[in-house]
């Protein structure tokens, strides 16, 4: 099997909304596949086309080798799925519950669910419906993971769980990566995909406007930075810092003798950070900006030409 995945010419309207574009796609064993981009961009769209949940306009998709219109049963326990709005109520417990998802995706080790449960810290003898609904997240987290799927397809997999679980998921991701699992994860959270894909496809207006490895689509050379400086008004940090490359929207204010700054940095941080020196500086954040930010500052001009050429289309 030379790809987990293979898509080709997916396209999928609704009515006259085109939710996703001729997308092609190939996702090779053993590797995990990050697809991100901004909300509506057709991430959910095309994952649910991979396990049947609903079917394309038009295209093939293919998974594990097998079309999913006709894998049925036997396809779909050799994935494991998280959809993207997960409902989980009911008055059974969390083991009540897993059982019953073991019992239809196949063989789970004996003691696993309890290993999951522990790492990812949800209580599975409480009833599902008093869970909370990142306690909820973990048990579908728990139900795709659990028989070590080939496949795993993940639809913004850390909704509602905090910081620290989060980092369990992504250690998670890694270790099935390297048990020779596939995962297809879609996020728009910029930093998961940088701590675990191998390659990344960025989906917007629902085309893939751009795919790779993450270091190659520079995604993450876009900052936003914080700080605070003292001993200097708001003309001399201006003149200082307005010219220095790659800062854009360059926001400052005087407050108490000090000054707070907000601007956008691309490339490099070392020649902010140089400027900066001249000053005694109070506190510094630097942060990535959202995904959203990121896709439409590194290929605006490209998804808003061809979301015109949509617009056109369904005229």
């Amino acid at each position: 099997m030379n790809s987990v995945i293979d898509i080709t010419g997916l396209h999928k309207r609704y009515g006259r909304r085109t939710a996703v574009h001729s997308l092609d796609m190939h996702v090779k064993p053993g590797t995990v596949y990050g697809l991100i981009g901004p909300n509506g961009a057709g991430k959910t769209t095309t994952l649910r086309t991979l396990v049947d949940v609903i079917r394309p306009t038009s295209g093939a998709v293919r998974v594990l080798g097998e079309d999913p219109r006709h894998g049925g049963a036997r396809l779909r326990r050799r994935i494991g799925y998280v959809p993207g709005e997960l409902r989980l109520e009911g008055r059974i417990t969390g083991h009540r519950m897993l059982s019953f998802y073991a019992g239809v995706s196949g063989p789970v080790a004996r003691g696993y669910t309890a290993e999951l449960a522990e790492r990812l810290g949800v209580d599975l003898s409480r009833p599902v419906r008093s869970l909370s609904k990142g306690n909820k997240q973990k048990l579908g987290l728990i139900q795709a993971f659990m028989h070590r799927p080939e496949l795993l397809i993940l639809d913004e997999p850390t909704s509602g769980l905090d910081p620290l679980v989060q980092r369990v998921f992504l250690t998670m991701v890694r270790e099935a990566r390297d048990a020779g699992q596939t995962v297809l994860l879609s996020s728009h959270v910029l930093s998961e995909i940088q701590q675990t894909a191998d390659e990344v496809a960025v989906l917007a207006n629902g085309r893939i406007v751009a795919d790779g490895d993450v270091s190659s689509l520079r995604l993450g050379s876009v900052r936003r930075v914080r700080a605070g400086i003292e001993q200097a008004d708001a003309a001399q940090a201006r003149a200082v810092l307005e010219n220095v490359p790659g800062v854009e929207g360059l926001e400052l204010t005087a407050s108490d003798g000090a000054v707070r700054l907000s601007a956008t940095v691309e490339g490099g941080i070392d020649p902010l950070v140089k400027a900066l020196a001249r000053f005694t500086v109070q506190d510094l954040t630097i942060e990535e900006p959202d995904l959203e930010e990121s896709v439409l500052r590194l290929y605006g001009n490209e998804t808003t030409t061809r979301s015109h050429e949509d617009e056109g289309d369904a005229r």
